[in-house]
């Protein structure tokens, strides 16, 4: 499989659905266009409450974002306030031509070394601190394969690594990751750390365990 290939893209419908749920034949360029910049919005807006995913659903009259984070506390504020100030934003900067109520659902992700892209995020962040890239790769290795729900982890970062005059791309990985195995359950982001000799680019790919597989056999037998 080429590496410009999204592992994500390949498993919708077999063990991973849309972002974006709902139709809408008519304005489904603008919809899909507007459900982005919401995401990129909240994304920016709350860079450090690592937020790893942001869901949206549609109906006639409403519409439903799921927020998925790993500090809640941050986005929901004290009373709730932080949310009531996010509905209002996004209201005002991308839904006020439409009559939409706006409901915003708040997911805790307990487990970082589960999701790739607070991974992502995190190894970003050590290199903006200036931290040794092995020594960002090699803590992310151990730390993943502790967790006994993640079967495989790499990570590949490219750039000016260490301040070098060419850039260059390195990569760890360990654990089985088959990416050619469309039933396992494969988690893939993107970040950038943007650090004073430019840019340096992350990607991690999780394999993660699949614990239906276990059920759906005892049920056969």
């Amino acid at each position: 499989m080429g590496h410009k290939i999204d592992p994500r893209g390949l498993r919708i419908g077999i063990n991973r659905t849309w972002n974006s749920r709902w139709y809408n034949k008519k304005n489904y360029k603008k919809l899909l266009q507007q459900d982005v910049m919401i995401g990129e919005y909240i994304r920016k807006r709350f860079k450090h409450a690592s937020v790893s995913n942001v869901e949206t659903e549609r109906s006639v009259a409403k519409i439903r974002i799921v927020i998925h984070t790993n500090s809640p506390g941050m986005l929901i504020g004290r009373g709730g306030k932080g949310l009531e100030d996010l509905r209002k934003d996004i209201e005002r900067k991308f839904l006020f031509n439409e009559k939409l109520r706006t409901q915003i659902d708040v997911n805790e992700v307990r487990t970082i070394e589960e999701n790739a892209q607070l991974l992502a995020d995190d190894a970003a962040m050590q290199l903006e601190k200036r931290i040794s890239f092995r020594r960002v790769m090699k803590t992310m290795i151990s730390k993943v394969m502790y967790n006994r729900n993640v079967l495989g982890v790499k990570i590949e970062l490219s750039g000016r690594l260490g301040g070098a005059e060419m850039s260059r791309t390195e990569w760890l990985s360990q654990g089985s990751l088959p990416l050619h195995t469309l039933r396992a359950s494969i988690d893939f982001a993107k970040a950038v750390a943007y650090t004073t000799y430019g840019t340096i680019g992350v990607k991690v790919w999780l394999n993660k365990k699949i614990e239906e597989d276990s059920g759906n056999n005892k049920q056969q037998n």
